[in-house]
């Protein structure tokens, strides 16, 4: 089931010229080692080669996926791009059988049964450990993605490619966004895009304790609505929105919320944009006040509503392919239906939505 109300391509769209790439900007979404579906979505929309990426804006995962594709990009066109992002995640994964949060075979014999993470027993003591501050649990504030950064995106590249990188962190002090832009770019901005405050200490920038920029904006769409990024804007999503049932576990629960607290930020930026665009139809805004862009999405509904929160911490390879499995497929359904789009209009009908 898609969020959006989508606008695929009709007769006359599929009769323009398709040939040619277009320009794009891309927003991605934060959501751990689902980043990997991600991975997947701009894996196929880099082997189809019809879009020419102009900016990119990303939280989190979506900021260290936006990062190595910049990286690529810049230094080898879209082989390059698609073999940046395959270097990023197999050292999230350590090539083989350990991931950034120790050994996966370990992981996964020392994790219980679905039964038990349900009882109330087991929900008490995560809820306990949860107490613990990584200034007490890691004092000496080791985080593995500092390697994994350094080791599979080239910043000098980032920071000198025509390619714009905007990536968003939460001040910790002020409870503001701050965007850093293509220039600022280092391993340091990215860790800060995707502090956890549960499991690492904020990161310090320019005198700023910073955690996960997705609790204020995720992704940021407003950098993409400058007149120098293109006119269309290709949303990756990685929270479901939509569910079927409603949540009765705790687990389930914890699940959901989590969920909607981190997509609320995207809807607000999503309705402000409607809100927008129906005033300047109505020409109740001053000309050049509010431009218009031409929203695109590849949505995680439909796609990874299966996978509990708690997989967004599993980088086991298996299962970091069959994320990428299911991104490539995305991409494919939407390079099907609403590719032939990108140029003339919207395939997403936000007032639909969100008017």
């Amino acid at each position: 089931m898609a969020i959006f109300k989508r606008k695929a391509a009709g007769p006359a769209d599929l009769a323009a010229p398709s040939s040619s790439r277009r320009s794009i900007s891309l927003a991605l979404q934060g959501g751990g080692a689902h980043g990997a579906f991600q991975w997947g979505v701009l894996d196929r929309l880099l082997e189809d080669d019809t879009l020419d990426i102009k900016a990119v804006s990303g939280v989190s995962a979506g900021a260290m996926n936006g990062a190595a594709l910049v990286s690529g990009l810049t230094t080898g066109g879209s082989e390059g791009g698609r073999a940046a992002l395959d270097k990023l995640w197999r050292e999230v994964n350590q090539s083989g059988g350990r991931n950034v949060f120790g050994d996966s075979a370990i992981w996964n014999a020392a994790s219980p049964p679905e039964w038990l993470k349900d009882n109330p027993f087991w929900r008490a003591g995560e809820t306990l450990a949860m107490t613990m501050s990584p200034y007490e649990f890691n004092p000496l504030n080791h985080n593995p993605m500092n390697r994994v950064l350094k080791a599979s995106v080239d910043f000098e590249a980032v920071r000198g490619s025509d390619i714009r990188l905007f990536v968003a962190a939460t001040a910790v002090r002020q409870a503001k966004t701050r965007l850093f832009t293509s220039s600022e770019i280092s391993a340091d901005v990215l860790m800060a895009s995707a502090c956890l405050p549960h499991l690492f200490q904020a990161v310090e920038i320019d005198g700023e304790p910073y955690w996960d920029g997705g609790y204020l904006t995720n992704p940021p769409l407003w950098p993409l609505t400058g007149e120098d990024t293109p006119d269309d804007v290709l949303l990756v999503t990685l929270n479901p929105m939509l569910r079927d049932e409603t949540p009765k576990s705790s687990g389930d629960i914890v699940d959901r919320l989590n969920e909607i607290v981190f997509n609320a930020p995207l809807v607000a930026e999503l309705r402000a944009l409607a809100m927008a665009e129906e005033l300047a139809a109505e020409g109740s805004l001053k000309p050049g006040a509010f431009r218009t862009v031409r929203l695109h999405a590849i949505e995680a509904d439909g796609w990874l509503n299966d996978l509990a929160l708690r997989t967004k911490f599993n980088t086991e390879w298996t299962f970091l392919n069959d994320l990428k499995a299911r991104g490539r497929a995305a991409a494919d359904d939407w390079l099907n239906t609403c590719r032939p789009t990108v140029g003339l209009r919207a395939s997403v009908d936000l007032q639909a939505r969100f008017a």
